[in-house]
């Protein structure tokens, strides 16, 4: 029997599945093929590898091709069963690969005879073009399209049909089952793009949300909609996992499927459920021991709500994470507004004082800097703009909040700003009537400027200094003569360098400039007898007259021969980071 997977990318508000992410849903897919049918061929693919085919696209794979790229038409053709994985619940920027929709898989898929399936959170409609009407209109045509759209668990929908079971779906109310699919679907991350070396693994340890079962979830928020009751994953099936995709040569993790790692396993507590610092301590070291050289150990989401009212049990848990974890570390909290008024009628999960305790504490646990240049542990604030019950004033408290955090010395790695969007399901499908997106448009567009320009800019010269090396910074894509790279990581920082570098290989880069939400970085140790004017002239320190001098002098043979060329304030910055050849 043949299968095909084809991944069209997830992101929704507990998991992520974008390159060099690979998400849960491919993975489980494939272990529950593989356990319904043994003797199934399963072929992963990417809607890139489609993109290529079928357009002549430029897709991810295109410098080191997997074995089945060149044969995407041939395996569609042959495949039984076409399984498309796909939808955006929580759009972000992405570097080096684009999620596909429904309709864009649709024209690749359709002459072909396979039973089509439709998973992931795709079935509740995409947030990319965003608004209520394009969602419904989705939905309707993915109905036309595919055999089968599957609402529950996909995992356990192919299991059931390949099995000849009656088909449930919606089963999964714990971690028994999906522990064999875990484990039987690591191996898909070997015709994975980019496979062995530039694959961060997704990792899940809970479902649902600990805030939601106590007061209902947020009004926008699909996580308590598609898994109603809270399950904690155990430790074991965690490091297990891991483990497994450690000996397949994966090195990067991110324990990122959960509304709140903070809460893993806490104590229900109506709004604010109480943290188990022992339980959580208990899942990182198992995932250390699993993956003792790992390269990247981060998380992702944290209800601040659950920091500022438990701080001494969050500072535990914060101490194990950076203990066991990697620099660079992030943990999403969820703002949303500051408005009081906007969060009560949309049950958000945080005060604007919770946040901002939140934000203290873990700058006070996580501030210091990592080997990898980075801070180890920060937070980072989700923004939604058009909630019901806006005002101009809600725009404006938003702000004066972000403002008092950057005011007070405070560090946050990044400010995520979204424009809110409606799912059938969601609190807010029942007020879609009062989402500001449309009337507040010239608002959010002012104060979205407003933010980066004022906020953003100073944060991110705050987080990553001139100066700062960052390490091992994969170099993904082109833009004409720039070369944009990242590290591994949760919400890793884009760089781009203004030189073409090869691609797919790391690079230590110093800091010389900054963007509103990017940076700019030279490659270190800097050949300065050989390196362009074009890329000197970005140096901190090299004004005209100095770079002519620099350039009239050259070759240097010394270090100490180049520093005394630089104003002295300069000179501590380049030690170390230069090279004569």
């Amino acid at each position: 029997m043949i299968v095909a997977i084809i991944d069209g990318y997830t992101d929704e508000p507990a998991g992520l599945g974008v390159p060099p992410y690979i998400g849960l849903y491919p993975r489980y897919a494939y272990g529950a093929i593989k356990k319904a049918r043994k003797d199934s061929n399963v072929f992963y693919l990417t809607i890139d590898d489609l993109r290529a085919t079928f357009e002549g696209e430029d897709g991810i794979r295109t410098k080191n091709k997997t074995p089945n790229f060149p044969k995407v038409k041939e395996i569609l053709k042959k495949a039984e069963i076409i399984v498309f994985i796909g939808g955006l619940h929580t759009p972000g920027k992405y570097l080096s690969a684009v999620p596909g929709t429904v309709e864009e898989v649709a024209k690749f898929i359709k002459p072909y005879e396979g039973i089509k399936i439709l998973g992931g959170p795709a079935f509740m409609g995409s947030a990319k073009a965003g608004g209520i009407r394009v969602t419904i209109k989705e939905l309707k045509f993915a109905e036309e399209v595919f055999d089968y759209v599957v609402y529950g668990d996909l995992e356990a929908f192919l299991f059931d049909y390949l099995s000849g079971r009656e088909i449930d779906p919606f089963r999964f109310r714990n971690y028994e089952e999906l522990r064999d699919y875990a484990l039987l679907g690591a191996e898909v991350v070997k015709q994975f793009p980019g496979y062995p070396e530039f694959v961060l693994a997704e990792i899940e340890t809970q479902r649902g949300c600990p805030k939601a079962m106590g007061i209902g979830g947020c009004s926008f928020c699909t996580e308590p909609v598609r898994y109603p009751v809270v399950e904690n994953r155990e430790q074991e099936d965690v490091a297990e996992e891991i483990r497994v995709l450690y000996s397949l040569g994966i090195r990067h993790f991110r324990i990122g499927r959960q509304s709140c790692i903070f809460s893993y396993k806490a104590k229900p507590n109506g709004r604010v459920p109480i943290p188990n610092p022992d339980e959580v301590e208990k899942l990182f070291r198992g995932v250390r021991n699993a993956a003792p050289n790992a390269k990247t150990i981060h998380v992702d989401n944290a209800n601040p709500a659950v920091i500022a009212n438990y701080p001494d049990e969050a500072r535990r848990i914060a101490k194990a994470i950076i203990k066991y974890g990697t620099p660079g570390n992030v943990v999403a909290f969820g703002l949303e507004t500051a408005d009081p008024r906007v969060a009560r009628l949309n049950n958000l999960n945080a005060t604007p004082e919770e946040t901002y305790e939140a934000v203290k504490i873990i700058n006070e646990v996580g501030a210091r800097r990592g080997y990898n240049g980075l801070p180890w542990l920060l937070p980072g604030i989700n923004i939604i703009f058009g909630l019901p019950g806006e005002t101009k004033r809600t725009y404006e408290l938003t702000y004066e909040f972000l403002k008092k955090i950057l005011d007070d010395g405070l560090m946050v790695r990044r400010i995520n700003i979204r424009q809110v969007v409606v799912f059938p399901g969601t609190p807010l499908w029942n007020m879609r009537d009062k989402v500001k997106t449309e009337k507040h448009k010239d608002l959010i567009k002012h104060y979205r400027h407003k933010i980066r320009h004022e906020i953003d800019l100073p944060m991110l010269k705050r987080v990553v200094p001139v100066g700062t090396v960052l390490k091992d910074v994969r170099m993904e894509i082109y833009d004409g003569n720039l070369t944009f790279g990242r590290q591994f990581g949760s919400y890793p920082l884009i760089v781009g360098v203004p030189k073409r570098l090869e691609l797919d290989r790391y690079y230590d880069v110093m800091i010389v400039d900054h963007g509103l939400r990017s940076v700019t970085g030279i490659p270190v140790p800097i050949d300065v007898n050989r390196e362009s004017s074009k890329v000197l002239g970005w140096l901190p320190g090299l004004g005209k007259k100095t770079l002519a001098k620099i350039l009239a002098k050259r070759p240097f043979k010394s270090e100490e021969e180049f520093l005394n060329l630089l104003p002295r304030e300069f000179r501590e910055m380049y030690k170390d980071k230069v090279k004569f050849t």
